[in-house]
Order: structure tokens, then sequence, then C-alpha cells
């Protein structure tokens, strides 16, 4: 049986996949993006949900925005946010199954 050698991941694949768990790994942000899991939400009703002021939610949105992982949507003069696709919640499912295996 032959051997295969291992798999390498390039430089860059391997800065960018660290950089979306650095963004993943802050507790505001995972406790924002299940609350959009499923719903589009603006700036105040996020704020308010979490017990946070405006101004730090938004900017939580502007980092999971800029990350690809929340999107965003004008309706009147609001801005509702919701999430961009389920790839993070996968990332994060199986964090939670892993730490409730123990």
């Amino acid at each position: 049986m032959d051997q295969q050698e291992p798999l390498l991941l390039d430089d860059k694949t391997i800065q960018e996949v660290s950089k979306l768990f650095k963004i993943i790994s802050d507790p505001t942000r995972i406790a924002i993006l299940y609350l959009l899991e499923n719903q589009e939400l603006n700036v105040g009703t996020i704020a308010t949900v979490m017990k946070m002021e405006q101004s730090a939610v938004s900017h939580q949105l502007k980092v999971l925005k800029t990350a690809r992982l929340v999107k965003s949507r004008r309706k009147g003069k609001s801005m509702l946010y919701s999430q961009m696709d389920q790839h993070v919640y996968g990332i994060l499912d199986q964090g939670i199954i892993h730490i409730n295996e123990g």
C-alpha cells in the first residue's frame, strides 16, 4: 500500500484561516452571530438584547462585515444585519459539540 504525502496548506490559506479564528474567537462576536443566525436585526435591537452600547455593537458588526460573516441592507432609515451564510455556524457548532463532549 502506497503512503500518501501529507497535504500542506499554502501560507496565504493558513493566514486567512488564522484570521477567521481570531475574529470568531471573541465572545461578543459569537453572541452576535448566533443572534443573527435566522433573523435580520438593526443595531439598536442587537444592543438592547445584548445589553450593550450601540457604538460597541456597531464596531463588532463592522468587524464581522469586513470578514464577510454578516451582511447589511438598508430599509428606510435603518440598516438591517443578517448572516452572510451558514458556513461559520458549522465551525461554531463543531466547537460547541467538542466542549460538550467532556
